[in-house]
């Protein structure tokens, strides 16, 4: 059986959120590794021609519903952003730009920020307060994630998940084959 499991997100994706916790708590009793894969949602639903949910009413309502729902049966504090959508750009370099060391506690702070907290992230002074939670300083992180190297490379993973046929977070990909919701997660 393999142990590998490519989990593909977007700190804007509320089922991303959710897959993550449920993640953590997989973590603390199997011994499978997750290899975070981060992509830009924005660009990948551009490529693979999608109109994301937030822009149909009809599915937005149920997105929200649904994801309180299940944040509900699984024990996980959720609550849904009332500046959602927002451009999740800045934090997806982020994520890029952060050592290997702080990226689950970068992640956990956005996320918690956006989906649990409900902080709009689109404005720059709630994003330096995580930072400085995070012990991360504001001027290297803001000229980080404009280098070219680091668009780039968030550039590079939302293609190489579009060459993957991922059209959406989360995704799971094992042994090849593609697993899209967190509800595929089990």
């Amino acid at each position: 059986m393999n142990r590998h499991i490519d989990f593909y997100f977007d700190i804007i994706s509320a089922y991303s959120y959710i897959a993550h916790k449920k993640i953590l708590k997989i973590n603390k009793t199997d011994n499978i590794k997750f290899n975070y894969k981060p992509v830009l949602l924005g660009g990948l639903h551009k490529l693979v021609e999608i109109t994301p949910p937030a822009f149909n009413k009809f599915k937005m309502k149920n997105m929200k519903n649904d994801c309180e729902l299940i944040a509900k049966k699984n024990n996980i504090d959720f609550q849904w952003n009332n500046k959602f959508p927002i451009n999740s750009l800045y934090i997806m370099r982020g994520y890029i730009f952060v050592n290997d060391k702080q990226k689950m506690d970068y992640l956990n702070n956005f996320f918690d920020a956006y989906w649990k907290n409900n902080i709009d992230l689109s404005i720059q002074s709630n994003i330096e307060k995580i930072l400085k939670v995070l012990r991360i300083n504001n001027d290297n992180f803001f000229n980080g994630i404009n280098q070219q190297s680091i668009k780039d490379r968030l550039k590079n993973f939302t293609n190489k998940a579009f060459l993957k046929e991922v059209f959406g977070a989360p995704t799971f990909i094992v042994n090849n084959k593609i697993f899209w919701g967190q509800d595929r997660l089990e």
